[in-house]
């Protein structure tokens, strides 16, 4: 019997391309700056330093991608004329932006960031700037490389490291983007196509599984389990194109 697994969208290329010799002379500017560490030091090995162009407080050192706040521009992207031309082609709203710096042989490890797929309202684009044919992402095991001044949409929720394997700093820019109409024909354009949510509203539970899910919640005898159990046995009925049969 067939498995109820629909693959989400890993990654995608997107059309907007920039020059990334005029890119690279806005990250002179920006290399006078402090960058800060990553926040979360058990996250990676090795070096991984970012500055902010929007960020929640309008400080170019404040790097967190805080949830349902308000981003403004920094300082640093009033001196970054490529940058703001970057940020101006992608017609709406953007949150964190931000430049994310790789060491030389640094590793990001693997690791999920929930909600942050085009399904649950937030598309993070990667537009290199410097980087090299040995900085590997690993998106749920597919390796891919981005090059660079291309735009790329990266599905965060999928499980994902990134490994610099060349002797030089990668830097991408990062933009947290709000998907509208605008945005989603962009994506739409490229190939992509929205993931149906999960027909039994559990990932874990598909066609092949979901007998046996719905006898364990009959055997539980908790009083939760038969609202869930309607649920699953309405879901289910559309595998049978009728009412399904009873469990004994």
């Amino acid at each position: 019997m067939a498995r109820n697994v629909v693959q989400a969208t890993r990654w995608l290329r997107l059309p907007p391309a920039f020059d990334a010799g005029r890119l690279r002379a806005d990250l002179d500017t920006a290399a006078a700056w402090h960058w800060q560490a990553h926040y979360n030091g058990r996250a990676h090995r090795g070096g991984w330093t970012s500055i902010s162009l929007r960020s929640a407080s309008g400080e170019a050192a404040d790097i967190q991608a805080w949830e349902g706040a308000d981003f403004s521009d920094t300082e640093l992207l009033a001196r970054c004329p490529a940058f703001q031309e970057a940020l101006a082609a992608f017609d709406c709203e953007k949150k964190a932006v931000r430049l994310m710096a790789l060491a030389p042989g640094a590793e990001i490890k693997p690791h999920r960031d929930r909600g942050g797929s085009l399904e649950d309202g937030l598309a993070r684009l990667h537009i290199p700037i410097v980087t090299d044919p040995a900085v590997v992402f690993t998106l749920d095991g597919e390796e891919v490389h981005f090059s660079a001044g291309a735009t790329w949409y990266m599905n965060a929720n999928c499980l994902h490291a990134v490994r610099n394997g060349s002797a030089r700093e990668r830097v991408h820019l990062v933009l947290d983007c709000v998907p509208n109409a605008w945005l989603l024909a962009l994506f739409e354009g490229s190939g992509w196509r929205p993931t149906p949510p999960p027909k039994y509203g559990d990932p874990n539970i598909d066609d092949a599984n979901v007998d046996a899910v719905i006898a364990a919640l009959r055997a539980s005898g908790l009083p939760a389990a038969e609202a869930l159990i309607a649920q699953l046995e309405t879901a289910r009925s559309d595998r049978y194109g009728k009412p399904p049969p009873m469990l004994g």
